[in-house]
């Protein structure tokens, strides 16, 4: 993998962070449901683990940037499962409408399983570290355009329960977009 590539494969990867985060926003205002603290924490979560795919954008492909990424969404997946075991007894509608069957914090889990898995397999590629061929060069609009994406997604996923609560933390099981 050339480091071309790898900042390509890095701005995909920030791109589909970004659809992510969208949706979780999108969710939130279209349907009403204010996120509880554990879906904030996902989101949070998410928008960490855009951290190794731009500062291989910045910087160039390293491994440090990969284990970055890589420990957060295990972080990530250990959070999403504490949601899913609460809400796995048989009775429990669980939190929230469901997207293809699936509560938001499941697409969740599912999502940080594919990113570690993702990550290692993009560990893989040891020419892409290889840094005596390596110039870091200017990223291109696209890796731009993905990194601005994600800080600004980030930055309304940030605001929007701040400005709907307030600083008090949101209820444990928000009833209402009125905390």
């Amino acid at each position: 993998m050339t480091d071309t590539q790898a900042v390509t494969l890095n701005a995909l990867a920030l791109y589909g962070l970004a659809l992510l985060l969208a949706a979780a926003f999108a969710a939130q205002l279209l349907l009403h449901e204010l996120p509880c603290p554990l879906c904030l924490l996902q989101r949070i979560l998410f928008a960490l683990l855009a951290i190794g795919p731009i500062l291989n954008i910045r910087f160039g492909p390293r491994p440090s940037h990969y284990a970055l990424s890589l420990l957060t969404a295990v972080l990530g997946a250990s959070v999403s499962t504490r949601q899913v075991l609460l809400h796995i007894l048989p009775g429990d509608a669980g939190y929230g409408s469901a997207l293809l069957g699936y509560h938001y914090y499941t697409w969740a889990l599912i999502g940080f399983i594919a990113a570690i898995v993702l990550l290692a397999a993009t560990l893989l590629f040891d020419r892409q570290f290889d840094h005596r061929t390596a110039q870091v060069t200017a990223p291109g609009k696209f890796a731009q355009g993905a990194v601005w994406l994600v800080i600004g997604l980030t930055a309304l996923n940030v605001a929007s329960p701040l400005l709907e609560c307030g600083l008090p933390p949101a209820p444990t099981i928000p009833s209402s977009m009125s905390c």
